[in-house]
Formats: C-alpha cells, sequence, structure tokens
C-alpha cells in the first residue's frame, strides 16, 4: 500500500504493518507525553523551592549547587547510552525502566534526611530523566515518518513549553503551602510517571529487535568520565577556584584526554554507543552542532529569566515564573504551528533558519534588559526567543532522524539531546559565573558612589527586603545589568547555531519510517523483528 501525505495518509505500525490511525498514534503519544513532562518537571520545580529545601536540611552552598549539577549530569551522561540501548533492544521496555528509575529517585528525594542523600536521590531522578528524554524522540520517529513528524513534534514542544514554567510555578507553590512542605516537589511528578507506565502499557506497541552483539560499556564509561569532568569544573570555576588555575588545567587537560581515548574506543567498538560515522553526512554534523550551541540559548533564558524578575524586580518566586509566560507561549504555540506547516510543506530548513534568526535577535535583544525595562518590551523579547526554540529544538532532531537508517534511530536521536543538553549544562554554569562577577563589580561600584566603601558584595543571593532601600536599589540595578550582560554573552552563541544552520543541506523528508533516504555505511547488523510487545 503506498502512503500519501497529507490529511489523509497512512501510517504503518512497525510491529505488524497495519495503518496506524492518528488516534492511535495519539493515545500511545499521550503516554510518552506525560513521560517526558515528569522529565522537565523533574528539573525544574526545585529552581524557586531550593532555598526553602537547603535551609531546612542545613546544607551549604556547596549543596545548593550539586542539587542542580547532580541531576543535569546524569541526564546528560545517560541520554547517549539510553539512545544506544534503544537500537539493541525492546524500546517499549526500556522507557517503563526508565519511568521506574524516576519514580525511586522521586521516592527517595522526597524522604531525604541530608543534603547528601538528596543528591544521590537527584542523581538517580537524572538518570530516569535522561531515559525519557533520549527515547521520546526515538519512539515517535519509529511509529511516525518524517514527513508526518513535524505535527507530533510540535506537541513535544508544548509539553516541554508546560513543563519548564509549570515546574517552577507548582515548585513555589508547594513550598509557600504549610501543610505540604518541599517534600512534595519530589513526590508531585510519581502520579504522572505511573499514569505514563499505565498508557504505554496499553498503547505502546512497537518491534522487539533482536541483535547479537555487546553493549559498549567502555565507550560509556570514557564518555560518562569525560562530560563528568568536564561539568565539574564549570560548576565550581570561579567560585571554589579560578578560571585560570592548575584545578582548570587538570580538569579541563583530563576531560580532553578522556574525549580523545573515548574516540579511539569508538572507532574500535563493533557497536560503539556514538557511531562516528553518522558525522560523515554534513546535515547530521552540522545538526548536532547547531543542537550544543542552540542548547546555550536554551538554558539561558530557562535559567537566567527567573533571577532577573526576583532579583532585579523584586518579584515573588509565583510571579517571576508568570512573567516568563511570553517565551513559554511562543515556544509551545509556534513548536506546533511550525510542525504543522512542515507536516503540510514536506520544507523544513527555512523554518530552522527563521527560528535561529529569531532566537538570535531575541536572546540580543535581551541583553539590553535592566531592572526598570518596560515590560512589554521584555516580553516581546522573550517571545522571540521562545518561537525561535520552538522552530529550532524539535527540527534539528527531525533533520537528523530523517538521514538515518532505522537501527540508529535511538543513537542519532539521543546524541542531538545529548548535545543540546551539554551545551546548556555548560553554557549556564559558565555564565552563571559571568553574572556573579559582574553583578558584584557593579554592586561595588554603586554602593561606591552611594559613598558606602565597606565589603558589601560576595556575589551571593542576597534577600532584598532586608536591605535599605537605597542599598537595595543599587542590587535591583546591578542584577538587572549583569543578567543582560549575560544574554549578551550568549547571543554569538546563537548566532553561531544560525550559520550551521544555513549550511545545512536540505533533504526530503521520507513518506515511510522503513528506509532512509540514503545510507550512510552499510549496516553492520540485521535487525530481526519479533512480536510487538
Amino acid at each position: 500500500m503506498k502512503n500519501t501525505v497529507g490529511k489523509h495518509s497512512v501510517r504503518h505500525t512497525a510491529a505488524t504493518g497495519e495503518p496506524m490511525s492518528h488516534r492511535q498514534i495519539m493515545e500511545a503519544l499521550t503516554g510518552l507525553l506525560l513521560g517526558l513532562f515528569v522529565a522537565i518537571l523533574s528539573s525544574t520545580i526545585v529552581s524557586n523551592a531550593l532555598p526553602t529545601i537547603i535551609a531546612d536540611l542545613h546544607a551549604s552552598q556547596t549543596a545548593y549547587t550539586w542539587v542542580i549539577t547532580a541531576t543535569l549530569l546524569a541526564m546528560t551522561v545517560s541520554t547517549p547510552i539510553w539512545g544506544k540501548l534503544a537500537d539493541l533492544m525492546s524500546k517499549k521496555l526500556l522507557i517503563q525502566i526508565g519511568l521506574v528509575i524516576y519514580v525511586v529517585g522521586s521516592c527517595v528525594a522526597g524522604l531525604s534526611q541530608n543534603a547528601g542523600m538528596l543528591i544521590a536521590a537527584r542523581a538517580v531522578q537524572g538518570i530516569g530523566a535522561g531515559a525519557l528524554t533520549a527515547l521520546t524522540q526515538t519512539i515517535l520517529a519509529t511509529m511516525v515518518p518524517p514527513r508526518e513528524r513535524g505535527r507530533y513534534s510540535g506537541y513535544m514542544g508544548g509539553v516541554f513549553a508546560l513543563g519548564t514554567i509549570g515546574g517552577p510555578l507548582v515548585g513555589g507553590a508547594i513550598v509557600d503551602t504549610s501543610w505540604l512542605g518541599w517534600r512534595w516537589c519530589f513526590y508531585v511528578g510519581v502520579p504522572f510517571a505511573v499514569a505514563a507506565l499505565v498508557v504505554l502499557q496499553k498503547t505502546l506497541h512497537l518491534p522487539v529487535t533482536r541483535r547479537q552483539v555487546k553493549v559498549d560499556w567502555l565507550g560509556a564509561g570514557l564518555v560518562t568520565a569525560a562530560v563528568s569532568l568536564l561539568l565539574v569544573w564549570v560548576s565550581f570555576a570561579g567560585d571554589k577556584y579560578h578560571w585560570i588555575s592548575w584545578q582548570t588545567g587538570a580538569m579541563v587537560g583530563g576531560s580532553v584526554v578522556l574525549g580523545a581515548v573515548f574516540l579511539l574506543a569508538e572507532r574500535r567498538a563493533s557497536e560503539p554507543i556514538v557511531p562516528l560515522h553518522l558525522f560523515r553526512s554534513r546535515t547530521i554534523a552540522l545538526a548536532v552542532a547547531a543542537s550544543l550551541l542552540i542548547g546555550v540559548a536554551m538554558y539561558t533564558g530557562t535559567t537566567f529569566l527567573s533571577q532577573f524578575f526576583q532579583l532585579a524586580r523584586d518579584d515573588s518566586p509565583t510571579m517571576a515564573g508568570i512573567m516568563t509566560l511570553p517565551m513559554i507561549l511562543g515556544l509551545a504555540v509556534v513548536s506546533m504551528v511550525s510542525g504543522r506547516i512542515i507536516t503540510r510543506t514536506g520544507r523544513w530548513k527555512a523554518i530552522l533558519v527563521l527560528g535561529g534568526v529569531l532566537t538570535v535577535a531575541g536572546v540580543g535583544l535581551l541583553g539590553s534588559a535592566r531592572a526598570h525595562s518596560d515590560y512589554w518590551l521584555l516580553a516581546l523579547y522573550m517571545f522571540l526567543v521562545g518561537s525561535g526554540l520552538g522552530m529550532t529544538m524539535q527540527n534539528l532532531v527531525l533533520s537528523v532522524q530523517n538521514q538515518v537508517r532505522p537501527q540508529e534511530l535511538g543513537t542519532a536521536s539521543a546524541v542531538v539531546a545529548f548535545m543540546r543538553t551539554l551545551g546548556g549544562a555548560v553554557g549556564v554554569s559558565a555564565l552563571g559565573s559571568v553574572m556573579s562577577t559582574k553583578v558584584t563589580r557593579y554592586t561595588d561600584d554603586g554602593l561606591t558612589k552611594l559613598g558606602i566603601h565597606a565589603a558589601a558584595s560576595d556575589g551571593g543571593v542576597p534577600k532584598l527586603s532586608a536591605l535599605p532601600v537605597p542599598v537595595r536599589g543599587v542590587v535591583e540595578d546591578s542584577f538587572g545589568h549583569g543578567i543582560g550582560d549575560v544574554f549578551l554573552y550568549a547571543a554569538p552563541f546563537a548566532a553561531l547555531a544560525t550559520l550551521a544552520i544555513l549550511f545545512i543541506k536540505e533533504v526530503p523528508l521520507r513518506t515511510s519510517t522503513a528506509v532512509p533516504v540514503a545510507s550512510h555505511t552499510p549496516a553492520t547488523a540485521e535487525n530481526a523483528v519479533g512480536a510487538a510487545n
């Protein structure tokens, strides 16, 4: 039977070859989106609740940093491993395992009695979230051909936006509700994860891939060590030690050496975690590079805008979340609209280029943000950023998935997600250090003008309501100016991402999930497809 593109197109399940209706896809996608939602929620819900959590556990500023870093680190390093496993075994089983790991990590986090226990539990949460992030895109690619994938990827953009804005709002509300308490910040995602398990068990029917190969555990260990060392460095550089120091040399040098050994190991592995032959394709290489760079802009927006409204404009945590709605609405709406346009036209590069341009414009304009900037202007800039991200995030994955063989969908999708998260993690850590330095300098300069020459700033987060009015004004202006500078530093990364996108060759989207337009290397193993789960 021929596939036709459009409203009445026929979709086939990989398991049986029978037509898969829009309703069947949406039923399975509901479970996937629930899983994706809890993954995003776990990384955002603690942002406004963390000061309360750390105070209650009598923990240090270092613990504060590591509660966030542990999840991001575990999520980043596990993503390519989950992606590779998806190419070797049951995707349905893997995403269910990921959900179980997430539930266990969440429950332990909610029961934490000290900072060490919480950090360990957050790392377990990150491993589960890595599975959900990597496998959602892979499973969707297995169910739906690239030509029609845009409309469904748009829903993922909407869920990402919902989790990003909903997390801080829910977290802030929970810690402000006395009869709940901060522990419910970790419990609240559990019902969604359980619901996702139930829905996926009933609706997700995929082929079981049987391939007699060994998992590349050496490659997995090396990439984990290299990325971990890099993220540990950027987490503490500028705080525990100077950027230019022997610690920096040791950690960066060690990460580079481990990365080089990883590449050598991947060239020799029969089933590498990251098949290097994928990067022979210009489209894949440039899309991965663009994803790394766009991750800096994405995480900069979601991380620093909340701080801007709380510390530069003295808004409450809940109100700060509401103030960032224009960016989230832009991401959600434009992601869905652009996805439908791609499905209708089959053209995706123009959408990617426009998204890159809008991201550069929005991030650059946010560089002019100050404590007393008109909100309507800030809302416009945030909407531009959100719109740009909505056009680029999911569609970079789509451009890569369209180029690879079915048995490499998991690996390819995970590489794009891995690079985006890595770019965000490194970028935010580095830009956070820059912000701290800038805020300290602006604060000291402002206090000097007031005739206050005492050491008034240590780069920490102040309690604005406890400051005298003149000092409070200086601190708010300093944070406004410092965070504006952060966006200026992030803009060149978005510009480089756009430049990479410009050189991507547009390849027509396939109308089948079976065979890509062109293979980059002969198949190294046969896919034996068994009964559906």
